[in-house]
């Protein structure tokens, strides 16, 4: 009984994932999510009590957005260690290749740049709070820092998110070749020139 809550838990999980990438957050219901996960949209409600809260479950999944062990790695008081602005330029980059291998929260980021919705505004709540994790790990001296940094980190993250949105129609951006890794390189490139300047 066990293993056939979490398969059907998991399909559940995945087919919002799936929706949500190929319809936006105005294809997401219980009866669409049902029909594409195979099972009885019952469970929705059994298992999570509602969309919202299986929407909160993908949103909490490592396959939407990394963990946050994902993206500081095994030694993070090696990163703590590191000056403030090592320590923004280490996460940024993580994140940005955490997210290139994620083609589907791309296209979930697009849907949600052009809707404003409870939906999306749970996904987003879920990322704010992975940033206040990430923040409370790795800036344990946040206050002995200038909120710039931090703004310096959000302004780069928006960037290159907004740059792998694009990279779904635009092949490239001001010169630089967003679908080619020569093209990515130069954008790391400018990100650790941003954190050392």
């Amino acid at each position: 009984m066990g293993r056939d809550r979490e398969y059907s838990e998991q399909r559940l999980i995945q087919a919002v994932g799936q929706i949500l990438a190929r319809d936006g957050f105005g294809g997401l219901g219980v009866n669409a999510v049902a029909r594409a996960a195979g099972v009885d949209k019952v469970l929705i409600y059994r298992y999570f009590d509602g969309l919202p809260n299986l929407l909160r479950a993908y949103g909490e999944g490592a396959d939407f957005w990394p963990t946050v062990d994902e993206v500081l790695g095994s030694d993070i008081d090696a990163v703590r260690r590191l000056p403030p602005e090592q320590r923004v330029e280490h996460v940024v980059l993580a994140l940005l290749e955490a997210l290139r291998n994620r083609p589907q929260t791309i296209e979930i980021l697009a849907w949600e740049a052009v809707a404003d919705n409870a939906l999306t505004r749970t996904l987003a709540n879920i990322r704010e709070q992975w940033g206040r994790d990430v923040i409370a790990r790795v800036f344990p001296d946040a206050r002995e820092h200038p909120d710039d940094v931090l703004a310096l980190a959000n302004l780069m993250v928006a960037g290159f998110q907004y740059l792998m949105i694009r990279a779904r129609k635009s092949p490239a951006f001001g010169g630089v070749d967003l679908r080619s890794e020569a093209g990515w390189e130069r954008i790391r490139q400018a990100i650790r020139f941003a954190c050392r300047a």
